[in-house]
C-alpha cells in the first residue's frame, strides 16, 4: 500500500469526456471491488477523489469507501497517509491490547500515543462483532492507529477520519467493508443528471449483525426524554463520565435505525429550541434613577464567548486548519456544537500550550 501512495503525477490533465470514457472501460473489470464493478459513475468519483488527494487511482479505489455518505479509509491507507506526510508511526499489540505512536516531523520531541484494550472495546460495544472475535489483534491495532492519527495529524487524513468499521460497516479481517454494508459512492435519483443513469441501490442492515451497546442505548433513551438542550448536553457528560464511547452503536430513538451515540445526541440537541437565559439569584440594586446596572448574557453571547475561547486556545497551541480540526474533535460542525462541548474542547487544548 505504501508504494502506491507515491504522489501521483498525471502526464496531462484529462478532459471530463476522456475521464468518463476511461471509467466506462475500467468499470467492466471483474477485479474491481463490487461498489465500482459496472458502476462507471462511482468509479469516476473515486478517480476524482484520488486526484484531489494526490494518490494513485488504485490506492483510492481499493482503500477509500463511503459509508452512509461519509468517506472512510482502511487503517492501512491511513497509516500510509500519515507516513507520506513525513510523520513517524509505530504500532505494537496483541489480542489483548494495541498501542500506536506518532512523532510529527515538525515536533520530534513529542510522542502522540493511543492504546486500545479488549476491555475498552467491550465498553464500546464492539467485541460482539464476529470480526472482533476472530481477529482481535488486527481490530485493536486499527482502532489505535486511527485514533492517534486523528489526534496527531488530522491534516494528513484529507477528511477521512474513520475506518469503515468505525462508521458501523461490517468488515472482514483486513478491515475492508463487506459488500452488503458499502454505500455506493454516487447515489442519484432518476432525472438528476447522472451521465450513465446508474440506479441507486438500496442499503439494508441485517438486524442480526447489529447489537446496540446497552450503556449507550440507556443514555440515548435519556436524551430522547430530555426537553432542553442543557439536558441533552448533560447526557453527553454522563457518557464521558461513564467512559462510554461517543461512537458506540445504538438504535436511534428517532429513526429506530442503527446509529452512533454521537450522531444521535447531536441530532437531538439541534432539534430542541434554544433556551432563554436564566436570571441570577442576586439581582443588582437599581441606581437613583431606578435603572438596574447589570449585563444580560444571551445564548448568542455565551456561544460567541465559547468560540472565542476555543479559537484563542487553538491559536496558542498553533493548531492548523481550525475548522476541520474542531469538526473532527467535536464530531459535528462548530455551528451545531453545544456551548459546554466547545468550552470542554478549549480546556483540553489549553494544557498543550502550558
Amino acid at each position: 500500500m505504501t508504494a502506491e501512495l507515491v504522489r501521483h503525477q498525471p502526464a496531462a490533465p484529462a478532459t471530463l469526456p476522456d475521464k468518463m470514457e476511461y471509467a466506462r472501460a475500467l468499470a467492466v473489470s471483474g477485479m474491481l471491488p463490487s461498489q465500482y464493478r459496472n458502476q462507471p459513475a462511482n468509479l469516476l468519483y473515486a478517480l476524482e477523489f484520488a486526484g484531489s488527494l494526490g494518490l494513485h487511482p488504485m490506492a483510492a479505489i481499493t482503500g477509500v469507501h463511503v459509508i452512509e455518505g461519509k468517506p472512510s479509509a482502511s487503517s492501512a491507507l491511513i497509516s500510509a497517509l500519515v507516513r507520506r506526510a513525513g510523520h513517524k508511526l509505530r504500532v505494537t499489540g496483541n489480542d489483548e491490547q494495541a498501542t500506536a505512536q506518532i512523532v510529527r516531523c515538525d515536533d520530534p520531541e513529542f510522542v502522540f500515543e493511543c492504546t486500545w484494550t479488549w476491555a475498552r472495546a467491550e465498553r464500546a460495544g464492539l467485541t460482539g462483532k464476529k470480526v472482533w472475535k476472530n481477529y482481535p489483534a488486527a481490530m485493536l491495532k486499527a482502532r489505535a492507529i486511527t485514533e492517534v492519527a486523528r489526534e496527531a495529524c488530522e491534516e494528513a487524513l484529507s477528511g477521512m477520519h474513520y475506518t469503515p468499521e468505525e462508521l458501523g460497516a461490517n468488515v472482514n479481517e483486513d478491515g475492508l467493508p463487506e459488500d452488503a454494508t458499502v454505500q455506493q459512492l454516487h447515489r442519484v435519483q432518476p432525472g438528476e443528471g447522472d451521465p450513465w443513469t446508474t440506479p441507486a441501490p438500496s442499503i439494508t442492515v441485517d438486524p442480526d449483525c447489529f447489537v446496540p451497546y446497552a450503556p449507550a442505548q440507556e443514555i440515548a433513551a435519556a436524551a430522547a426524554e430530555a426537553g432542553t438542550r442543557t439536558a441533552v448536553t448533560a447526557c453527553g457528560d454522563r457518557a464521558r463520565a461513564a467512559d462510554v464511547s461517543a461512537d458506540a452503536g445504538i438504535l436511534a430513538p428517532d429513526t429506530e435505525k442503527p446509529d452512533t451515540l454521537r450522531e444521535y445526541l447531536a441530532r437531538r440537541w439541534k432539534a430542541l429550541p434554544e433556551e432563554k437565559p436564566t436570571t441570577s439569584d442576586t439581582t443588582p440594586e437599581p441606581d437613583d434613577e431606578g435603572v438596574v446596572d447589570g449585563e444580560i448574557v444571551t445564548p448568542e453571547d455565551d456561544y460567541a464567548d465559547a468560540v472565542a475561547e476555543l479559537r484563542a486556545a487553538a491559536d496558542a497551541a498553533r493548531l492548523d486548519d481550525f475548522d476541520a480540526g474542531v469538526t473532527g474533535a467535536l464530531g459535528m460542525p462548530l455551528a451545531d456544537a453545544p456551548v459546554d462541548a466547545i468550552r470542554a474542547l478549549a480546556a483540553q487544548i489549553r494544557p498543550a500550550t502550558a
